[in-house]
């Protein structure tokens, strides 16, 4: 399944501000990385974030948020995938992208 092209544009320019990130394809999408650590990122129409395993029940709680399975069944602590209607409004795309950068520079770096 392909991924919302859209929806990467509008991560791209809520990270503008937000120095450091590259692009890399997975999880059949792509994926917004800062220091080698994965902030966020785009599968299907849907958004990964990186929340940290700390805020993972606070995000889950969160309406249009389940837990991320990087593998069907088998949810991964500490990331969360929103549906689009989760994302529609500009601001909460915004404290999203926010929140996993914030998460995935406060980790040490990767070669």
């Amino acid at each position: 399944m392909p991924y919302d092209q859209s929806l990467a544009e509008r991560i791209r320019a809520a990270l503008k501000n937000y120095p450091g990130t590259v692009e890399k394809k997975m999880f059949g999408g792509i994926g917004f990385i800062l220091n080698g650590n994965m902030a966020c990122g785009v599968q299907g129409n849907s958004l990964i974030v990186r929340v940290g395993v700390e805020n993972n029940q606070a995000a889950l709680s969160r309406p249009f948020v389940k837990p991320f399975e990087g593998v069907p069944g088998k949810p991964m602590a500490g990331w969360v995938l929103v549906a689009p209607e989760g994302t529609a409004n500009p601001q909460a795309l915004q404290d999203w992208v926010e929140l996993g950068y914030k998460v995935a520079s406060s980790l040490t770096k990767k070669p």
